[in-house]
Parts: C-alpha cells; structure tokens; sequence
C-alpha cells in the first residue's frame, strides 16, 4: 500500500477508540503501517480495528485494550508491541477528555482530579514506556495531540488548560531527552513533539449540528494526514516543537 517513510513501520495508538484514533488508524494503515491501538473500551476499540482493516485488506491493524493510567500495563503493552513486532516505531497520543465551567470561580476541581488522569497521567505512562525503544528505531515518533488553549486558557476551561499545558511540558522533557541523546548533531532517529489544534470535528458533529460553522476546528481527516505526514520529517525539525494545525492564540 505505502512506500513512503511510514511503509514497515510499526505505529502505536493510544486513545485509538474515538472518531480521531479511528481515522488515524486508516490513514497509518493506508500508508503502509502496522498500526496498534489501545483504549479503554473494547467495543469502541473493535470497531475502529475492523474498519481500518475492511479500508485496507493487506493492512495489519490490531488491537489492545490497555489501561494506561496503569504504568505496569502500559510498559507491558510498549514490550510486547515491539516482542511482538521486531520494533516500535511511533506512539500516537489521543487519549482526549474535556470539563469545564461557566467562570473561572465556577471551576470544579473534580474536573482536575479527572482530568490530571486523563491528560497528564496517560502522557506520563506512555511516554516512560515507550521511550527506550522510539530511541532503538531509526525513525521513532512521540506525538502528542494537544489543544491552543493550552498557549491561552479562558477562565471557564482552567482544569483543561492546566492539564493540557502540563502534558505538554512533559513531551517537551522528552524532547529534550532525545536532543541530549544526539550530542552535538541533536537527534538522530527519534522525537517527540506535539500537534495543537484549536478542537476536532468529525462527520457526525456535522451531522448532528448542521449550522454550526466550526470555525478554526481541525477535522480528524486533516489531523490523521499531518500525523502521517511528521514520518516525512527529519527528527532534528520535528523535536521539541509544537506543530499548529490552527492559528497561533
């Protein structure tokens, strides 16, 4: 099918469950990929394996349902991955969540305990798991898809900006892990970078609101092509950066 930088490659995808896993696991798997998922739902996660598998018949798309607030499992699914595989060579993070409130004094910090998890939590487990063998690939990628709100909080989306903005510092931490790893030269092989948009739409978002306009929305599409797309990239130009899919805040 591929024969660009991603064909034999072999494409984790943590969070591979929702309307953008499921179209970053067709457009890996078009490009040539073994691509395997992970969520916290089963069903949801099937029907995301199976559709990327009808799209494209050769394709090897599996997957695995991982707690990744656990730090055990997430590294036992990182080993066996690439045990099972021969090599890792990307971790795609979309492990998504959001809360928020009418002020800022409104916030609920419930919404934080949930999202600490779901945001930060994940990023810290899969990055530490997965970090050792996108170093061992001669093209290993860490991305983390995150949100402008990150750069510019509102005062109703506090827990979220805190969460998103932290999750992005650790990918950076790595980042620079992989910069020291290369010496002089920087890095070599692998990186870690993170992808923002403003917020994701999807067919049925459309569907259900046909007069919202969605304006400065990413649609999952478009996300699944740019992800793709940083396997084009050498590592010295992707690590440490933050790719914007939107206007800068």
């Amino acid at each position: 099918m591929g024969n660009g930088a991603l064909n034999g490659a072999v494409i984790a995808v943590a969070g591979a469950g929702g309307p953008a896993g499921r179209a970053v696991l067709l457009r890996l798997a078009e490009a040539g990929a073994t691509v395997v998922g992970a969520d916290a739902h089963p069903e949801r996660l099937a029907e995301a394996v199976d559709a990327a598998r009808y799209a494209h018949g050769g394709a090897t798309v599996v997957g695995d349902t991982v707690d990744l607030l656990d730090p055990q499992a997430t590294r036992d699914w990182a080993e066996h991955i690439e045990k099972d595989f021969g090599r890792v060579d990307g971790l795609v993070h979309l492990v998504g969540g959001w809360r928020g409130s009418a002020s800022f004094t409104d916030t609920d910090l419930a919404d934080w305990d949930l999202l600490e998890k779901l945001l930060i939590r994940t990023v810290q487990h899969t990055s530490l798991a997965f970090y050792d063998g996108l170093e061992r690939s001669d093209r290993g990628r860490y991305l983390l898809i995150s949100a402008a709100g990150a750069s510019k909080p509102t005062a109703g989306n506090a827990a979220y900006s805190a969460s998103k903005a932290a999750a992005e510092a650790w990918t950076l931490a790595m980042a620079d892990g992989y910069r020291k790893a290369g010496g002089e030269d920087g890095p070599t092989s692998a990186a870690a970078a993170v992808m923002v948009v403003k917020a994701l739409v999807h067919d049925a978002m459309r569907a259900e609101r046909p007069n919202a306009k969605f304006a400065g929305f990413t649609d999952v599409k478009d996300l699944a092509e740019a992800i793709a797309g940083v396997w084009d990239k050498p590592a010295t130009e992707v690590n440490g950066n933050r790719l914007w899919l939107t206007e800068k805040p």
